[in-house]
């Protein structure tokens, strides 16, 4: 038996259980991991919520790393005792251990801590999506991202800095701030006490912005579509603070013939060569020192429910792990 956190019905952080769970021989393709680090997401919190309906009992988690302790029949690909990583699930990472298909996983190259990548795989995976597949982001653009200081926006804005492209950013607190410019957000606007951040994202981006990068939903979604220009992309990609409203497809006509889309990443990385490449361009850009990984919050397994906790009251920065 092995400690895994276990969801037995929807709710808030509280439903978030320490339990025994068992862990059977792998199957086909499959590998037992030993686990040292796992990361804590959004995405989690709408498993735990039921707005991601799952049947349950369910181990929520979507990234982490580990050691591969026992291999399935068929996997030629692993050892036992390589390092390894995953950042697109499949869902089950807070736990010690645990049965993983070996076509899920990629090696971690040396000089990357655990730490350091449980806080980046599906983070920086989402960025790569952003800003090299779903919308090729060129240096002569400017964009606008919310909640700039969090995981994925920290990874976003220096990946955009990388390419060269402006980026204003939006948060809800001056320490947010610097941390958002220190990671190269070119400008950025405190909403709490910036009441009219549409106008001046209008202003900063001459007219509007090419691209909204929006994780935040329902507080944002309506005015995040007046910052764009004509033919510009909404990019709904999160729920931080609740679904975004239905929206009449004449809404994105009057606003500029507009263009709006809610992707996942899984959508991005289904095919292994496009996984692979995604991992690869992210480890290179952590490896030279363009991209910092800032594990803001660490916690032990059995503390994950305070981790949500935290998570949902905009309380963390960077990226939340758990250490197993």
């Amino acid at each position: 038996m092995v400690k895994a956190i276990l969801i037995h019905e929807t709710g808030g952080p509280e439903v978030l259980r320490l339990g025994d769970v068992t862990v059977d021989k792998p199957g086909e393709g499959q590998v037992r991991l030993r686990q040292t680090a796992a990361g804590v997401n959004f995405v989690d919190t709408y498993s735990r919520s039921g707005l991601y309906p799952a049947p349950l009992p369910l181990i929520p988690g979507r990234e982490g790393v580990g050691i591969v302790s026992e291999l399935g029949p068929g996997v030629t690909s692993l050892k036992v005792g390589d390092r390894v990583c995953y950042g697109n699930g499949p869902i089950g990472g807070y736990t010690e251990e645990r049965l993983i298909p070996a076509a899920s996983l990629v090696k971690i190259p040396p000089g990357l801590k655990d730490e350091q990548v449980a806080g980046m795989m599906l983070r920086g995976l989402t960025v790569w999506y952003l800003v090299r597949a779903m919308h090729v982001l060129k240096p002569s653009e400017t964009v606008l991202f919310h909640a700039a200081a969090g995981g994925v926006g920290l990874i976003f804005c220096q990946w955009a800095r990388a390419i060269g492209a402006t980026v204003i950013g939006t948060v809800s607190t001056e320490e947010k701030a610097k941390q958002a410019r220190d990671a190269g957000c070119t400008h950025v606007i405190n909403y709490r006490t910036e009441k009219n951040w549409v106008t001046q994202v209008r202003d900063l981006s001459n007219g509007g912005v090419s691209v909204v990068y929006d994780g935040v939903g329902k507080d944002v979604f309506m005015d995040s579509l007046d910052c764009l220009k004509p033919r510009g992309l909404m990019c709904t990609f999160g729920n931080a603070s609740g679904p975004a409203p239905a929206l009449e497809p004449v809404v994105l006509n009057n606003k500029g013939s507009l263009f709006l889309t809610r992707p996942k990443l899984g959508d991005y990385v289904s095919e292994r060569a496009d996984y692979e490449t995604a991992c690869a361009e992210l480890f290179d850009l952590v490896g030279k020192g363009k991209i910092k990984i800032d594990v803001g919050q660490s916690y032990a397994l059995e503390q994950a429910a305070h981790a949500h906790a935290d998570l949902e009251s905009r309380r963390t920065t960077g990226s939340t792990i758990l250490v197993i």
